[in-house]
């Protein structure tokens, strides 16, 4: 049985889930609402504010779906309800990120600014010109879109110049040894 599949969702007051005959659960709470498929083969029993889930066979193909289903629904809850957040920072001199309306401008070495439009249901802010921050209800957008932001400089080696998340460690190279 999986481990992660076995355990329940708590369910908090303020969220609300539907599922209907499709197999279509949509969850809605104060943030927002998401929708997903459950996979053939994964039951359901909702009661007293519990969520659980349950595989039809000992499958390996729905083994791997049991705690898969758990795990995606169990971050749509919490999205709904707190969010997600991933802070990226840039490195490098004259490197910089700003807000023109929604979107976000990156100045990061290359002959123009890069425009980056956000899709919906994901927001950008700059607390200070070398801090990116990118906040929505689906974690699974909200790391595409970090990703997406991270590849159009990602950190170089010798200097570590670049866009990189938060606390993430640039293993840096020495460098050309000086000429005798």
């Amino acid at each position: 049985m999986s481990r992660i599949g076995r355990k329940p969702i708590e369910v908090p007051k303020e969220v609300e889930i539907t599922i209907a005959e499709d197999r279509t659960i949509t969850v809605r709470g104060p943030k927002g609402e998401l929708q997903w498929n459950i996979p053939e083969g994964i039951q359901w029993e909702y009661e007293e504010q519990l969520l659980r889930f349950h595989r039809q066979s000992d499958e390996r193909h729905q083994r791997a779906l049991h705690g898969l289903t758990r795990a995606l629904v169990a971050s749509m809850v919490e999205g709904v309800t707190k969010g997600f957040t991933k802070t990226l920072e840039i490195v490098g001199v004259g490197y910089r990120a700003e807000m023109k309306g929604k979107n976000l401008v990156l100045y990061v070495g290359y002959s123009h600014p890069i425009v980056f439009i956000p899709p919906e249901g994901i927001e950008f802010a700059t607390p200070d010109q070398t801090t990116i921050t990118v906040s929505g209800i689906d974690k699974q957008l909200v790391g595409e879109i970090a990703a997406k932001i991270r590849q159009i400089r990602p950190p170089e080696p010798y200097k570590g110049k670049g866009i990189r998340y938060r606390g993430e460690w640039i293993r840096r190279k020495a460098g050309k040894a000086g000429a005798k």
